[in-house]
């Protein structure tokens, strides 16, 4: 059995600007909506998003059936456990359609990661988490603001009551970095480094078992340890894909919850 071991390639993919020639639509408007394969799977996936939810809810039934009953099961543990869990009934009804829509889109999009033929995570380059942490860090501004006014909830944010003066020096930068510029970036590298990391071991595993079973002799048996490893970690990562939606939605609903109630500081 004669092969070639292919060593992976990931610079096209995480760095597509050094690749003009391989993305589609590189010759429109300067390249300034070139697709690469990211996102190209990002577009694939939206859409399958929007169709799925399109089709579930097309024409609603009392008692609900097929899709349209698995899309309320799905919508409904967004509200109960994730929404309504941390802001009430009240409050988590209001947000649910931004709690929700970030979910779902963390989890569809990130599905891509074990289908064959995309085999890439949407999120593990930073753009996509930095549109969604935008998302969940104007929408926890606007809660707070829209119940305290802007300026009462900035101040309510940043001023903890009954300090002595000298150490609101100190505190009030800490606090609004804290606040207002950390929480949006740990939202974002935190989905980014986790999905690019499951990526790049994906890779390294599917090309330990191609690299072992081309060379023969006494390595070729390792091939059958890698592949099962990385059959294993795909499992995993259905796991890491669920977890994730549901940490992000949970932390945009905590910041929420913190801006409105930051008079209680």
């Amino acid at each position: 059995m004669k092969g070639s071991f292919h060593a992976p390639e990931l610079d096209p993919e995480f760095f597509p600007g050094q690749y003009y020639g391989q993305m589609l639509g590189d010759d429109f408007l300067g390249g300034w909506f070139a697709l690469d394969r990211i996102m190209i799977v990002r577009l694939i996936m939206a859409l399958i998003l929007v169709v799925l939810f399109a089709i579930a809810f097309r024409n609603p039934k009392l008692v609900p059936s097929g899709l349209q009953n698995l899309g309320e099961v799905a919508v409904d543990f967004v509200r109960l456990h994730i929404a309504e869990d941390i802001l009430g009934k009240k409050e988590g009804r209001r947000f649910l359609p931004v709690i929700a829509t970030i979910f779902f889109t963390v989890l569809f999009m990130n599905v891509a990661t074990i289908i064959p033929g995309l085999n890439i995570s949407p999120s593990s380059r930073i753009g996509l988490p930095i549109v969604l942490a935008v998302v969940g860090y104007f929408t926890m501004i606007y809660a707070g603001a829209a119940r305290h006014g802007f300026g009462k909830y900035v101040k309510h944010s940043l001023v903890i009551p009954n300090l002595p003066p000298a150490l609101h020096l100190l505190v009030v930068p800490i606090e609004f970095f804290s606040t207002f510029i950390l929480r949006p970036v740990t939202l974002a590298l935190r989905l980014m480094a986790n999905f690019l990391a499951g990526h790049i071991i994906l890779v390294l595993l599917y090309s330990a078992t191609n690299f072992f079973f081309w060379q023969l002799n006494a390595w070729t048996a390792l091939s059958g340890m890698t592949l099962i490893a990385a059959i294993l970690f795909t499992l995993y990562e259905l796991i890491v894909i669920f977890l994730q939606a549901y940490i992000f939605a949970l932390l945009v609903a905590v910041y929420i919850e913190l801006s409105l109630h930051a008079d209680s500081h």
